[in-house]
Order: C-alpha cells, then structure tokens, then sequence
C-alpha cells in the first residue's frame, strides 16, 4: 500500500512551490505578477520546457491563495468568495451611460412595482394539457360565448347608444394616450440626457412648430398674430420677379435675337 502511495506521488508534483521574490496577487481579476529573474541558460537549454514549468509553478500559486479564500458550500461545489479587483484593466469602449428612467419607471421604483414576465403558456382545465396564451391552439376557444357578451346600459346613459362602439372608441382613445405620453417621456428623455430643462425644450419645440404653421401661408406669416415673446422669423423667402407677358415689343425682339445669336456660337 505505502509502495502504490510512492508511485502515486511521484507522477504529480508538489502543490508546494518556492519563490524566491513571492508573487504579487490581483485574485479579484485572477490574475499574478511574477518579478522573479528569468535563468537565461535554462532557456536556452530548453524554451519549451523552461515556459511550461514556469507556468505550471506559477498557476499552482495561484490556486494556492485561492484556496486560502473564504468559501461557500453548495450543491454544485465549494466556491471561494473572490475580493475586490485592484488592478485597473483598460477599456476598449466607454463606460456606458447611466440609462434614463421614465415617468412610469420612476413611479415604479419610488413604489416598488417590479415587472414580471407572464409565462407564454397556461393550463387549459377542459383538456388538462397546457397550452399558448395566444396564436396556434392557443386556449380561447372561438366558439365559447364571450365574457361581455351583454354589456349593462348605465343609468345616465342614452338607452339607444351603442355600448359596443363606445368601449372600442375609448379603447381608441386610451391607446392613443399612452402613445402620447410615451412620445412625451421619450422627448423628456432625451432633453435630460442633453443637459436640457424638459419645459424648454418642450416650450421650444411648440415655438418651432407654430414658425413652421405660420411660414406655410401665402403671407408667411406677416399678417398673422405674434405671440408674446416671439422672435421674428428671418429668412420668409425671396420673391421672384416676373416680367408682364404684355410688355415692350421692341425689348421682346431684343431679347429673342441676343438668346438666338448665343445659340448659334454654341453650334459653331
């Protein structure tokens, strides 16, 4: 038994290895630095071998120290708890900004909604097998009754108004809320990621629109009311000069033989 010991040893090395300048440790990235001399004439000897046992020395230090970590124990192993990095990697891009949180995503974290994700299928009671939520086999049944097949008339209401078309125009009326607001908070968004008052840019933006309603009349605007505050508007074109079709015969004639001649010196 002692001489199978023997034998067993002496195909794998010791985990203990000696250095005579001790590595510098950065575990958080995993990483060693050796300043350790390196022996020119074992590296000439033998380039392979002399970087194979300098690497194989230096990965057992470091699992070395990794085992004098602090671990954790759990059902798929034992895991050592890794410290902070100290060495500073350098980066191939920016650190990416910090991304800017909505209205309904600031509401959310201020009352602590989190969002979760509904599974795509459900358990079907009749047939006992689950099925999709929605698109093929999905579980809503075509021929079931709907859940508002009767809708009550409410007691103010018109007895003659259709309920029916009422509930899709205010369904018609809410989705175009919400997409409202979302262009609203993507616009408010994007001013503060430019260092931009959200009112302000916002004020801008509506003054910007009434120039442009206003420079679309045949005055451009000249004869429409100025609102308070508002800057005059700068380049409102330029008006083309067109000669009467019923003018000088003389200067008509004139005009006609001077583009005739300059055709003329073309072709020749």
């Amino acid at each position: 038994m002692e001489v199978q010991l023997k034998n067993d040893k002496s195909k794998f090395k010791s985990t203990e290895v000696e250095k005579a300048i001790p590595l510098e440790y950065d575990l958080g990235n995993l990483a060693a630095f050796d300043t350790n001399p390196i022996d020119p004439k074992a590296l000439k000897k033998g380039k392979d071998d002399f970087l194979k046992q300098l690497t194989r020395d230096n990965a057992q230090l470091i699992m070395n120290a990794i085992f004098n970590l602090p671990t954790k124990s759990s059902e798929d192993g034992v895991f050592a708890t890794l410290p902070e990095p100290t060495t500073v990697i350098p980066r191939e891009k920016p650190v990416p900004k910090e991304k800017i949180l909505t209205r309904w995503e600031k509401f959310a974290k201020a009352k602590g909604i989190q969002k979760k994700k509904r599974s795509r299928f459900e358990y079907d009671e009749e047939t006992g097998e689950y099925k999709a939520r929605y698109g093929y086999d999905h579980t809503k049944n075509k021929e079931e009754i709907p859940e508002d097949w009767l809708i009550e008339v409410p007691k103010n209401a018109d007895p003659m108004e259709d309920q029916y078309e009422k509930r899709a125009n205010e369904k018609k009326e809410r989705i175009e809320s919400n997409k409202k607001r979302q262009k609203r908070n993507q616009e408010e968004a994007e001013a503060i990621r430019k260092n931009i008052n959200p009112r302000e840019a916002r004020k801008q933006e509506l003054l910007n629109k009434s120039l442009i309603a206003k420079t679309s009349t045949a005055s451009l605007g000249r004869f429409d009311k100025k609102l308070k505050n508002e800057p005059k508007v700068k380049n409102q074109g330029i008006r083309k000069h067109r000669d009467s079709n019923t003018g000088d015969m003389k200067a008509e004639k004139e005009k006609t033989l001077e583009i005739l001649e300059k055709t003329i010196e073309k072709k020749k």
